[in-house]
């Protein structure tokens, strides 16, 4: 829903850049967390750090080197700091990343299972057909919507949904929830994306809900009729 939903919202006029950050971290695409005390102007007066972001770590995640960033996210950085008088942590949710254990159903899956609980019609439905397209299971995105517990999930997208809605619950993530995940095989980046999917759809949810977004028609049959049937019955 994204690109639709930006041109929907964008104003004649260009307001200032929104505080969403995404690029390359560790060497491969990924989201971008950038410590509140770091700097992209030399001689800056820095915030004492906390022995956490000393370590360089914000929250469970390191903070990345601004030499190892892509040149148009410091520039983007540097726009927010100097408009803001300070860099805040920045997160977005990557959804065409080619990296790591998360196939693109699984993303849409995700999106579908937390935006029924945030109540947004838009969400469930477009991103339920994505998901019939992507997993050919044209039921699975269903059974999700009426209760993900009972529907015909695996272990590993059962343990992927538990994260990811206890990030949309706003639960307390301990590391417990970790292990679940990486009992399935995911690693610590397979969660980061998990919860950033979860988290970005959250505010995605929200935009749509205060816009009234509905969904297109064509949403509610995309993925249930094979494409060839659906041509030879169209008149």
């Amino acid at each position: 829903m994204k690109g639709p939903l930006l041109r929907l919202l964008r104003p004649r006029r260009a307001p200032p850049r929104p505080l969403l950050v995404s690029g390359s971290l560790w060497g491969r695409a990924q989201t971008a967390a950038v410590s509140p005390a770091s700097s992209t102007q030399a001689g800056s007066t820095m915030r004492p750090l906390s022995n956490t972001q000393q370590e360089g770590i914000v929250g469970r995640y390191p903070i990345p080197n601004k030499k190892d960033l892509p040149y148009d996210i410091v520039e983007l950085m540097e726009e927010v700091e100097m408009k803001s008088g300070f860099l805040p942590n920045v997160y977005n949710a990557i959804m065409n990343k080619e990296r790591g254990r998360l196939s693109k159903a699984d993303k849409e899956l995700i999106v579908v299972a937390t935006s029924i609980v945030n109540r947004c019609p838009y969400c469930v439905i477009a991103h339920g057909a994505l998901h019939r397209i992507y997993s050919k299971k044209p039921a699975l995105a269903d059974q999700v919507v009426v209760n993900w517990k009972l529907a015909d999930l695996s272990d590993r997208e059962q343990a992927m949904l538990e994260f990811a809605l206890a990030v949309s619950h706003a639960d307390n993530i301990t590391e417990e929830h970790f292990q679940k995940l990486e009992a399935q095989g995911f690693d610590r980046e397979d969660a980061w994306d998990i919860g950033t999917i979860a988290s970005f759809f959250a505010m995605s949810n929200r935009i749509a809900h205060f816009t009234d977004l509905r969904p297109n028609e064509e949403f509610y049959s995309m993925g249930r009729i094979p494409r060839d049937k659906e041509k030879a019955e169209t008149p």
